[in-house]
């Protein structure tokens, strides 16, 4: 399993703080995306800018194609407008990804399922997922602690590549900045509400 599936399973099957939003988590499984490309040396970071390195067949389908949508002219794209490009959508088709790999409810939705089907939620994939999270892996760790999903273990990033620390860095930045957005947008309609309200 990759980190993104990975993350996307841990934000479907272990309680947070808060209910996850799906734009943070598609942000975020755009920044595992990086994660797990620059540890097969499909690109490398010079500072925050991404460089594509030689294509490679990564043999999971999600990450060949994020490698394949890698900006290969230079000044090359900056992580950040990588996770606001990349990360439109991303947590919807992780999901289907996932459920199409009959990894979400245990059986291959190849075919229409048959109506009153119980979901299997055991799957493989879940498993493997779970067992990352309770080692406590520190970048999986990372990743899901913006998502109000565990506690920050900084310390376990210690020994993190500098490239692994930019793009975390950058996630966490990413949602914090989108957080607002929403927050900003929220006050705002209900402003709005209530001048309409007032009589």
């Amino acid at each position: 399993m990759t980190t993104p599936q990975d993350l996307f399973l841990v934000s479907v099957d272990v309680p947070g703080a808060r209910p996850v939003e799906q734009g943070d988590l598609s942000l975020a499984l755009a920044g595992a995306e990086l994660i797990d490309l620059l540890g097969t040396r499909a690109l490398t970071l010079d500072g925050e800018r991404i460089v594509p390195g030689t294509a490679l067949d990564t043999g999971d389908r999600m990450l060949d194609e994020a490698a394949a949508a890698l900006v290969r002219a230079e000044p090359y794209e900056s992580v950040e407008d990588w996770l606001w490009r990349r990360g439109r959508g991303l947590a919807a088709a992780y999901r289907d990804d996932l459920d199409r790999a009959g990894q979400l409810t245990g059986e291959s939705r190849r075919w229409l399922p048959r109506l009153g089907d119980a979901p299997q939620p055991d799957t493989p994939a879940r498993r493997a997922a779970a067992d990352r999270w309770w080692s406590n892996e520190p970048v999986l760790t990372a990743l899901a602690v913006p998502l109000g999903i565990g506690e920050d273990r900084t310390d376990g990033n210690e020994n993190a590549d500098d490239a692994v620390l930019t793009v975390l860095a950058t996630v966490g930045d990413a949602i914090t900045e989108l957080t607002s957005v929403r927050e900003r947008r929220r006050i705002e309609n209900a402003a709005f509400d209530n001048i309409w309200r007032a009589p």
